[in-house]
């Protein structure tokens, strides 16, 4: 019998995997509907995410609706925007910032939803964690460079830095993300969320 959505994501918000390496414990985060058309796969959950249990529900949240040129109640419409991260929980804090997401929980969710997302038309892979799991040896050595190729991957994935407050540097070192690939992301964005 196939999978359901619903079944798949009540399976995530239920799994408990890596609870014994989770420092808040497990509260995985995910939003997706049939109908949606965009696919946000990003980092991990940070710990205002985990405790809202709503996905970029934080500045960085801020920063990629700016980006994408939608509000909030766009953004959070399962029918129109799915949100998967490539580790669904919050992996705890390093040195620099957050952990890198949980190894495995791409692997083992991801396969399983797309398949259920037959309308997707456009996959933002926000960061090095989702461009590594997605474009696997088609990215280049870094991130700049790969987000500076964009062209190369579309038009079904279009990868983009991390919108975190932590990337200010990033962005003014590299003006040309938002000069030339958001007004590009944003056209994409009206156009496939447009009636």
């Amino acid at each position: 019998m196939p999978e359901s959505l619903d079944r798949l994501l009540a399976d995530i918000r239920a799994c408990t995997v890596c609870a014994d390496h989770l420092p808040l414990g497990p509260r995985p985060v995910a939003q997706a509907s049939e109908t949606a058309r965009i696919l946000i796969v990003g980092q991990a959950p940070g710990t205002k995410v985990h405790s809202t249990g709503l996905p970029f529900n934080d500045p960085s949240g801020d920063r990629l609706r700016d980006w994408m040129g939608i509000d909030r109640a766009v953004f959070y419409d399962a029918s129109k925007i799915a949100i998967l991260p490539s580790g669904l929980c919050y992996p705890g804090r390093g040195k620099s910032g957050d952990l890198p997401p949980m190894p495995g929980c791409a692997e083992r969710w991801h396969p399983r939803l797309r398949p259920l997302l037959p309308k997707l038309e456009l996959t933002l892979l926000i960061g090095a964690y989702a461009q590594a799991y997605y474009l696997g040896d088609r990215r280049h050595k870094t991130l700049a460079e790969t987000v500076a190729h964009w062209r190369d991957y579309g038009p079904a994935f279009l990868p983009t830095p991390h919108p975190s407050p932590r990337n200010r540097l990033w962005l003014r070192k590299h003006p040309w993300f938002e000069g030339e690939v958001v007004p590009i992301l944003r056209t994409r964005v009206a156009a496939l969320l447009s009636p």
